[in-house]
């Protein structure tokens, strides 16, 4: 692996500073990117403005392990919904978080341009709602069903094909 020498700071939403290696950030493609394009004329420090300090902190501890020791690649379909039997222990118990942080992780990841941790968090929500059923689901994430009874089953019989297995 490359050692790129150096540390940059990443800037919240909020304007809170993380000192992070060089190496460390580039796991982020934008901010590789931005590196590149400012040339290096001494210390960077890259605003992400779309991303929280608390979920910045989670996102650099993702890339920090990453690092030194990336992640297995995630198969697609999910072979089970226990995140632990899709990846390595530290990368499963990193993402046993709060619906409300992953779903941040999710946008941050996406924002930053950060495939293994988009791939990661999107895995924890699909693990979510592996095997459930369209109510499971919706109680699950909070999401009123505005069908009616007519519309529902007009709409499950256009789409039985689906549930078949």
């Amino acid at each position: 692996m490359e050692d790129d020498e150096g540390t940059i700071k990443l800037v919240s939403k909020e304007g809170d500073e993380f000192k992070v290696s060089i190496e460390v950030a580039k796991v982020s493609e934008l901010v590789k990117t931005m590196i590149e394009e400012e040339g290096d004329d001494g210390e960077h420090e890259i605003p992400l403005p779309n991303v929280k300090a608390t979920v910045l902190a989670k996102v650099i501890d993702f890339c920090s392990r990453h690092a030194r020791e990336p992640m297995n690649e995630i198969e697609k379909p999910l072979k089970s919904g226990i995140m632990s039997d899709l990846v390595e222990k530290w990368y499963a118990q990193f993402i046993d978080v709060e619906q409300v942080l992953l779903f941040e992780l999710v946008l941050a990841a996406n924002y930053m341009d950060i495939k293994p941790l988009l791939d990661l968090s999107c895995a924890a929500v699909a693990s979510m709602i592996k095997g459930k059923s369209a109510e499971e689901i919706r109680k699950i994430f909070n999401i009123s069903n505005d069908f009616s009874p007519e519309e529902e089953a007009q709409v499950r019989e256009e789409n039985k094909w689906c549930e078949e297995s």
